[in-house]
């Protein structure tokens, strides 16, 4: 919002409204959130409603904000835009008032309630087609085909099929379809946590954390990549979104890398897995974290807590990454007289670290994450007044609620067309189908079965958002998985790794692209590099599933301590393999077996453990301490 003219600058590709658009579009996601505090707060609403209030509200926003096609105004809703955001206001208005009429009918519907339903359908897949893109959207759509034609797919896919009477009212009128458990986490959850963010990032907390990074890591070798590392972990606790993550970060981190000698597509990579893995660092976490929660049914603290190890290891690999890259081009640091100075940091806005430090505390204690994240709003509000620099002003507040209602929109529009998947996979089995033809032709080997369903993951994650990606996969991978007896929550984190991961995976790795654009380098080239030094982000999943431990999964202290260590000296030799360097260049034939001692590690194997950690000894020896300091070389 800016000038006497009141103008909405956005992010990405939505538009920038200005003048009355704007002031409307303002009013309506204001509103939005306020109606979400009180929803989840005071407000005595069933979940449904609540659900479809939520869709309804944030699709309207989309309408607005999101173009239909590259050709349509940039600045302004065109007619059938103002005509799908009104419509869908219209449904809201129509489901609240008839709901329970219709479950008195029984789920009897008149025709009102199935033209309810029809253009709901529609409305969603629009909305889906703008926000999230074709592949999801179309994806989505085949379910319900699926559901539909099921007696003409080939065995074993075929099913009875089920008449359009029921698939929308399953759909529409139900808790199983598109207002089901995914919209109800994002209604409840991820909005609240999404509000909470568009607060603490309005009070300048981005701004801390940056300057914290930059302070602690800017003077060691290769100080601005291990500067993007600590910002990106700090900064994706408070965001959830890898993509914005790079856009906050990557703005300053990518510049001083290449000003530092970086080549710019490895800049690009590492802010670009950076980014990725703030997602997978509690307390905040994405999106799946808190749908892993519900499908679960564990409080979302035990998430949090089992997410903590994996996050630390995954940021250790890439820290590794990067310091053994300093060291391959010889860089050095940042002249400590150019950065921030700590205390000067801390007493500026140290004080707006303790709203995040209250959220810990009361998830820890057992709040619920929702009435810890409420109170975590004002007081991010009162700790603000502190300091002039971060005083949150009435037009602050405003502000940081319309954003987090337009910050809400993708991941509202994710979780009602999932609702498609999730929906269609409850009336036909076909989660337990697929997971059954994984097992047998596995044949029952957990390494095959979990290669199998990383590739599933990846094959249908390519392209689309984290949150998407995981309930995809634990919908019609992760059953297999439970199927020979890997823990629940191992099969669930399995499968939010990788649906986190897709975001960088070639080709179509978006937060890889983005970064690409900030650091002008090959689109492609920054998303292999990041394929590379982003690699614990594939083998964590494999490591936690062999050692469910690493996810304090039946925790004792000894078994603990020793898969953790076996995954630090594997993941450690694996940075040591990619980038190809200690004190001199590693031959290729070692580097294969710097991997060969990563594989050792995976699995929870006393004799394959011991053999890793022997032959990483004789090479780190060899490289470390046998040879001559070569210094740098490119």
């Amino acid at each position: 919002m800016q000038g006497s003219k009141l103008t909405i600058v956005t992010e990405g590709n939505l538009r920038n409204l200005s003048g009355n658009v704007a002031l409307w579009a303002l009013l309506l996601a204001v509103f939005t959130s306020v109606l979400h505090i009180w929803m989840n707060s005071i407000g005595l609403t069933t979940v449904i409603k609540r659900n479809i209030t939520h869709i309804g509200l944030l699709m309207s926003l989309a309408f607005l904000y999101y173009p239909a096609t590259s050709k349509s105004p940039k600045d302004r809703p065109s007619l059938l835009d103002w005509l799908f955001s009104a419509w869908v206001l219209v449904i809201v208005v129509y489901f609240a008032l008839s709901y329970d009429r219709m479950v008195r009918s029984l789920l009897n519907p008149n025709l009102m309630d199935y033209i309810y339903g029809v253009t709901l359908m529609l409305l969603v897949v629009e909305a889906s087609r703008r926000v999230v893109g074709l592949p999801l959207t179309i994806f989505s759509v085949f379910f319900v085909f699926y559901a539909y034609f099921g007696p003409y797919f080939p065995e074993p896919f075929s099913h009875q099929g089920y008449s359009l009477r029921r698939i929308i009212i399953r759909m529409t009128m139900t808790d199983e379809g598109i207002p089901g458990i995914a919209v109800m986490v994002s209604s409840s959850y991820v909005f609240i946590f999404v509000l909470f963010s568009s607060f603490l990032r309005a009070s300048g907390a981005s701004k801390l954390f940056n300057d914290l990074a930059a302070a602690l890591a800017g003077t060691k070798r290769g100080g601005p990549a291990k500067m993007a590392i600590i910002a990106s972990a700090l900064t994706g606790t408070i965001n959830g979104s890898s993509q914005a993550n790079v856009v906050t970060t990557g703005s300053f981190t990518i510049p001083l890398m290449k000003e530092t000698g970086y080549k710019p597509y490895f800049a690009g990579a590492v802010e670009a897995i950076a980014s990725t893995g703030g997602i997978l660092m509690p307390p905040i976490m994405g999106a799946a974290a808190f749908i892993m929660s519900s499908f679960l049914g564990l409080p979302y603290v035990k998430i949090m807590y089992a997410g903590f190890i994996p996050a630390i290891l995954y940021y250790f690999s890439l820290y590794n990454m990067v310091d053994l890259g300093a060291v391959k081009w010889g860089l050095e640091g940042i002249t400590r007289s150019d950065l921030p100075d700590v205390k000067t940091v801390l007493k500026e806005r140290g004080h707006m670290a303790i709203p995040l430090i209250f959220l810990i505390g009361a998830l820890v204690m057992g709040f619920s994450p929702i009435i810890s994240a409420l109170i975590g709003i004002v007081i991010i509000i009162a700790i603000s007044y502190l300091r002039k620099s971060t005083r949150l002003l009435a037009r602050d507040i405003i502000m940081a609620l319309n954003e987090g209602a337009i910050g809400s929109i993708s991941i509202a529009v994710v979780c009602a067309i999932v609702g498609y998947i999730i929906g269609v996979v409850g009336m036909t089995g076909l989660g337990q189908e697929i997971g059954q033809n994984i097992v047998k032709f596995a044949h029952g080997h957990l390494w095959l079965t979990l290669f199998l369903c990383m590739i599933t993951a990846i094959v249908l994650g390519m392209g689309l958002p984290a949150a998407a990606c995981y309930i995809i996969t634990v919908t019609v991978a992760a059953p297999a998985l439970i199927m020979i007896g890997v823990d629940r929550m191992s099969a669930h984190f399995f499968a939010f790794y990788f649906g986190t991961m897709s975001a960088v995976i070639p080709p179509v790795a978006l937060t890889s692209y983005t970064a690409a654009a900030i650091a002008k380098a090959p689109p492609t080239k920054v998303a292999l590099t990041g394929f590379g030094i982003g690699i614990a982000g594939f083998i964590l999943p494999y490591m936690f599933v062999y050692n469910p431990v690493l996810l304090l999964i039946n925790f004792s202290w000894s078994a603990f301590i020793w898969a953790l260590l076996g995954a630090a000296v594997g993941l450690y030799s694996m940075a040591i393999a990619v980038i190809g360097i200690l004190k001199r260049k590693i031959p290729l034939y070692q580097r294969g077996l710097l991997v060969f001692v990563t594989l050792l590690m995976v699995p929870d194997h006393l004799y394959s453990r011991l053999v890793g950690f022997a032959l990483f000894g004789v090479l780190y020896v060899l490289n470390r301490y046998l040879v001559r300091d070569v210094g740098g070389y490119v």
